[in-house]
C-alpha cells in the first residue's frame, strides 16, 4: 500500500491548537462571558463545538442562542479579555519549535492556513516567536468564500505553492479542519491529547499523534 504520507512538498498548518496554545484560552473567556449573558457555557463545550470554525460562524450561533444580536459590550469585553489573556499567558504548542526548525533544514515548504483573521494570528504568532518561520506564507478563512469544513482555504493555500492538493500534509487539531482536509484530497495528521478527539480525528480520516515531534516521523 502506497504511503499517503510520502512525496509530499507542501505541510499546511494550522494556527489554533496546532501552533499556539490558544483555544483553551478563548473558550474559557467566551464560556464567562456568555454565562454572564444568561447562557450557561463550558470551556469544554465550546472548544466541542467550535474548534476550527471561523470566528464568524460562532458569533451567529452565539447570537442564535442568545435570540438576538449581541450587545457591543460583549465584543468589546470579550475581544479586551481575549488580548490580556494571551499577552499573559499564552505559549507555543510544546514542541512545535523543533518541528519548524528541523523543517527548515529540509526541502519541504509550510505555511498556515486558520480559521483565525490575520489580526489575532498577527498577535498570538509574535506573541510566541512564531512569526518568521511563517510570514508571508500566512492565509485565512477572511481569504477565502467559506471557512473549514469546507475545503475552500488549504486548496487556496496550495494554489498559491502550485502544490496538487495530493502532495500536501495538512496538521490540524480540530474536526471541522480535518474534515476541510479530506474535502481537499490531502492527507491530514490530527494532533491530539484528548482521548476522545483523537478518536473523532482519526474516524474523520486522520493519523493521529499526541506529541508534535511525532509530526517529524511523517516528514
Amino acid at each position: 500500500m502506497q504511503n499517503p504520507f510520502s512525496d509530499k512538498r507542501l505541510v499546511i498548518f494550522d494556527c489554533d491548537g496546532v501552533l499556539v496554545d490558544s483555544e483553551s484560552i478563548v473558550c474559557r473567556v467566551l464560556a464567562e462571558e456568555m454565562t454572564k449573558l444568561g447562557m450557561p457555557a463550558t470551556a469544554e463545550e465550546l472548544d466541542e463545538q467550535f474548534s476550527g470554525r471561523p470566528s464568524q460562524d460562532c458569533i451567529l450561533d452565539i447570537e442564535a442562542r442568545y435570540g438576538g444580536p449581541l450587545p457591543e459590550a460583549y465584543f468589546h469585553t470579550t475581544e479586551s479579555r481575549i488580548r490580556r489573556a494571551f499577552h499573559e499567558e499564552l505559549e507555543a504548542v510544546n514542541g512545535i519549535h523543533e518541528v519548524l526548525e528541523r523543517l527548515q533544514g529540509t526541502s519541504l515548504q509550510s505555511c498556515v492556513a486558520s480559521s483565525g483573521p490575520h489580526a489575532k494570528m498577527q498577535i498570538t504568532l509574535n506573541k510566541t516567536g512564531l512569526w518568521d518561520y511563517f510570514a508571508g506564507r500566512i492565509f485565512s478563512a477572511d481569504d477565502v468564500g467559506r471557512g473549514k469544513p469546507w475545503p475552500d482555504l488549504f486548496l487556496h493555500s496550495a494554489a498559491h505553492f502550485e502544490v496538487a492538493p495530493e502532495h500536501c500534509l495538512v496538521v490540524e487539531d480540530s474536526i471541522a479542519g480535518v474534515k476541510a482536509a479530506v474535502a481537499a484530497g490531502m492527507p491530514v495528521i490530527g494532533y491530539s491529547h484528548n482521548g476522545t478527539r483523537a478518536r473523532q480525528l482519526e474516524a474523520e480520516g486522520a493519523r493521529v499523534i499526541n506529541d508534535m515531534q511525532l509530526l517529524l516521523d511523517y516528514l
